[in-house]
């Protein structure tokens, strides 16, 4: 077909014939009320999320607040039936198991995580991230009879050291997995930059890398403190309790989730209290770490600027 005609039925052939054209008004409009639609979506997801912690804090603050006194603090729990008494031996070997793990376990995450992200590469990457994952979902009571047959027997006493290596154990997956996703957030043009000065690759992941990333892996640190630090199923295998102060690591030392744990399942109404009441001090002392560790870190990037 050739002429007017022939050339109209070409036409109709072309991808997009017949497709009125679009108008801009509608399009953008459109666009706006679908933003408007997936923001408003996403805030009642965010409100959500956070509803759970709030009733959690508000229910544990309301339950504990009124057992909470200086005498919870400072003395020692009394023979069973008796009121009065304390949880200072909880508080202290908290304290010092949840320190000490985390001083044994954060070193070993933090070169696992630059190990995996700057120097493994591939397949080797790929498997260790899988065995770090692994060890992220065992079971915490299988931690406790992993370090009950590697610290207890051996030393033939339950210790507060043998509790702070399961600690230590449980925090390396967190800390470790988070450490390797912060450092990969870097943008690899600061390490190029880096080694064009001539910076060797060790001192360019110590000086500049690690620093760009310190935010992020301080937050994975905090995480795995905060989930260390009420762990009752491995201290029962390892540091399994006292009911008075004590610092020796070789010892049974008691802590504030093995203390909750013993009186919220007794039979007495201030044990019940006062569970509740040591629940609030270890959410207090929770997040009075992790508010002293964003204050130092602002200081040091303000110091830095």
């Amino acid at each position: 077909m050739s002429g007017a005609d022939g050339t109209l039925a070409g036409a109709a052939r072309l991808p997009g014939a017949g497709i009125p054209p679009r108008v801009p008004g509608r399009n953008m409009a459109r666009r706006r009320t679908t933003d408007r639609v997936m923001r408003a979506l996403l805030g009642i997801a965010a409100v959500i999320a956070a509803v759970p912690l709030v009733l959690v804090l508000l229910y544990v603050l309301v339950q504990g607040l009124p057992a909470l006194n200086l005498a919870l603090l400072t003395q020692a729990p009394v023979p069973a039936g008796f009121p009065g008494g304390g949880v200072a031996p909880a508080v202290v070997g908290t304290l010092i198991m949840v320190g000490l793990g985390t001083l044994i376990g954060t070193p070993i995450a933090v070169l696992a995580g630059i190990y995996v992200r700057e120097y493994a590469g591939g397949r080797g990457a790929t498997l260790i991230r899988f065995l770090v994952d692994v060890l992220a979902g065992v079971p915490t009571i299988a931690i406790g009879l992993f370090a009950y047959g590697l610290v207890v027997v051996p030393m033939g006493s339950f210790s507060a050291l043998a509790g702070a290596v399961a600690l230590a154990v449980i925090i390396i997956p967190i800390v470790a997995r988070i450490t390797d996703e912060m450092l990969g957030l870097v943008p690899g043009s600061v390490r190029e930059a880096a080694y064009a000065l001539g910076i060797p690759p060790w001192k360019t992941i110590v000086r500049v890398v690690l620093p760009a990333a310190s935010g992020g892996i301080v937050t994975g640190i905090l995480l795995g403190v905060a989930r260390i630090a009420g762990e009752t199923a491995p201290l029962i295998f390892t540091a399994l309790g006292n009911d008075r102060v004590s610092t020796a690591l070789g010892e049974p030392m008691d802590a504030l989730p093995l203390r909750i744990w013993v009186y919220a399942s007794g039979p007495y109404d201030s044990w019940h209290a006062q569970a509740w009441a040591a629940s609030l001090v270890l959410v207090f002392l929770v997040l009075a770490f992790s508010l002293l560790t964003r204050l130092a870190l602002r200081r040091r990037g303000a110091a830095r600027t």
